[in-house]
């Protein structure tokens, strides 16, 4: 979808995009309530161009321990899903 960067979509909305040419760790959604807190965490900014959608951007993979990065980025899918059309929901599930 951006050239060397790698992204994760669930019914044609992003939820998860890397840089495959190492430069940075991974960016996702976060739930509007943990946006500062998340920012305010060493290795996490505020993703660009994405960040008044309350995106966080890691500076590294390793910026977050491993369990809680594939949890967030779980809760980052939840997180657009929820926001899909309810046809597009159900498509999903079934």
């Amino acid at each position: 979808k951006w050239g060397a960067d790698r992204v994760w979509s669930v019914g044609g909305k992003m939820f998860c995009a890397l840089s495959l040419d190492g430069g940075s760790g991974p960016g996702f959604k976060v739930a509007d309530e943990d946006f500062l807190a998340m920012t305010d965490r060493p290795g996490i900014r505020p993703a660009p161009y994405l960040a008044r959608a309350k995106w966080v951007a890691l500076d590294a993979l390793d910026s977050l321990p491993e369990g809680e990065l594939l949890a967030r980025v779980r809760a980052s899918y939840e997180l657009i899903r929820a926001k899909l059309p309810k046809k597009t929901q159900r498509e999903l599930a079934g």
